[in-house]
């Protein structure tokens, strides 16, 4: 079974900054054609669940009480990518929207739920590196290209 890269919350994993998960069948259904392995950059990173909120603003990542935790993103972001590495990766399904795992839209920086043009941490860092990223909308262009 070709193993994938999986945002933990997608699984049910209480992970994210506010301590809850946001678990998706569509996602969790995926174990039926692929071995998923479950990453939370921001865990792998060293940040703590619950944690305060944080956006990308100018390229770094900045909570909401202003300070940068960008180094723990970018720290929890490498640790996935050798992981992908390591096992031959070449899929991950990541959370929308986030600041580490968001794909093609994140938050803006400005914490009024606007967002903007761009990817996450992890999610830009795998997709530099050759692995394809999706999120958790996008399932049915996973299942597409994997028909092929």
């Amino acid at each position: 079974m070709e193993k994938i890269l999986v945002s933990a919350c997608l699984l049910g994993t209480p992970c994210r900054y506010d301590g809850a998960s946001k678990p998706n069948q569509g996602v969790i259904s995926l174990q039926n054609r692929y071995l998923l392995i479950p990453v939370c950059p921001e865990c792998q990173g060293g940040l703590s669940t619950p944690r305060i909120p944080s956006e990308i603003k100018d390229g770094r990542v900045i909570r909401k009480d202003g300070v940068d935790v960008t180094d723990a993103y970018n720290k929890g972001a490498q640790a996935v990518l050798q992981l992908a590495k390591q096992e031959n990766i070449k899929i991950a399904v990541l959370k929308a929207k986030s600041p580490a795992c968001g794909k093609g839209r994140v938050y803006d920086g400005t914490f009024t739920r606007t967002l903007t043009n761009g990817n996450g941490i992890l999610a830009e860092l795998l997709i530099k590196n050759n692995i394809e990223v999706f999120d958790e909308s996008e399932l049915n262009k996973l299942n597409e290209d994997n028909s092929k």
